[in-house]
């Protein structure tokens, strides 16, 4: 028996994993990002057959083996998947909660599996918290596509011991509501609202916090950049971890929605500075907020 046992594995040794899956990653235009986060999921899954198409390129949904594995990178993607129900099951890549929402509302398809993109609202006040400890009153500007995220935020600040003092800023010509927002206010937190937060307003937005010396946390690495004092934010190798996790399971197990597991703190060294606050220990930091993560 032994032998014939070794006789078997010697003959399945080349056929490679049994689980072999087909992997469509689909978009609208094949760009350089695309084709490195290609050949990033390939490393990651050799035995695998991943492929990209565009939209213009495939057939409707329906018309796939109900076996493949879609993964969806951009909106185009997206409105392909929803022309009909029938297909196989689709993991939105990188889509933010304020776009699902407007997009597709409080009935959200069952086929789809929607991997968030901005920052968890709990992670961010519990970094304002970690850097900001003496800030108590939040500060959050919402609009009419990010208003539905206050009861979620509010939650989440409670067992934090931080009050969320909301102000809805529909009309982001008229200054009014931020100056208001920030005169009630020990720290900014940004939604990523791209109706709020966005190229045309940050001049605003930054200026104005720097004038009462506050500190804007979020609502994204970018934002960062441009001067905010921090936010937790997920890099490829993040998503590439969790879309590989996920691909080692069936697509009827996937979650409705997930955020990444994997972050990382962006902190502005010099809005630190001018704030009078420590410099930023980013890897801490990560520390600090994995501790407070809430378990499975």
């Amino acid at each position: 028996m032994a032998l014939l046992l070794r006789l078997l594995l010697l003959c399945l040794w080349p056929l490679g994993p049994l689980s072999a899956s087909e992997v469509l990653l689909v978009g609208a235009e094949d760009q350089p990002g695309v084709r490195s986060f290609i050949a990033a999921l390939e490393s990651r899954r050799p035995h695998d057959h991943v492929q990209f198409q565009t939209t213009a390129n495939l057939p409707r949904p329906g018309k796939l083996k109900a076996d493949q594995r879609l993964i969806l990178l951009d909106n185009a993607a997206l409105e392909w998947r929803l022309v009909e129900t029938a297909g196989p099951p689709a993991l939105v890549m990188r889509v933010s909660r304020v776009q699902a929402e407007q997009r597709l509302g409080k009935s959200r398809p069952a086929f789809l599996t929607l991997l968030w993109s901005d920052a968890p609202l709990g992670r961010q006040l519990r970094l304002a918290r970690y850097l900001l400890p003496q800030a108590r009153r939040v500060g959050v500007l919402y609009g009419e596509h990010s208003s539905f995220l206050l009861d979620e935020l509010r939650h989440a600040a409670r067992p934090l011991g931080l009050e969320i003092v909301a102000q809805d800023w529909s009309d982001p010509r008229d200054n009014r509501p931020l100056q208001h927002l920030l005169g009630n206010s020990d720290v900014l937190l940004g939604l990523d609202d791209p109706d709020l937060y966005n190229s045309k307003t940050a001049k605003n937005l930054l200026l104005s916090s720097y004038g009462r010396q506050m500190a804007l946390i979020g609502p994204n690495a970018g934002f960062v950049r441009a001067g905010a004092l921090a936010s937790t934010y997920s890099d490829q190798d993040d998503w590439l971890w969790v879309l590989d996790q996920l691909l080692d399971q069936p697509p009827t197990r996937w979650p409705r929605s997930l955020y990444p597991v994997r972050y990382g703190v962006s902190g502005n060294q010099q809005v630190a500075r001018a704030l009078g606050l420590e410099p930023i220990d980013q890897n801490a930091a990560v520390k600090a907020l994995a501790e407070g993560e809430p378990t499975p």
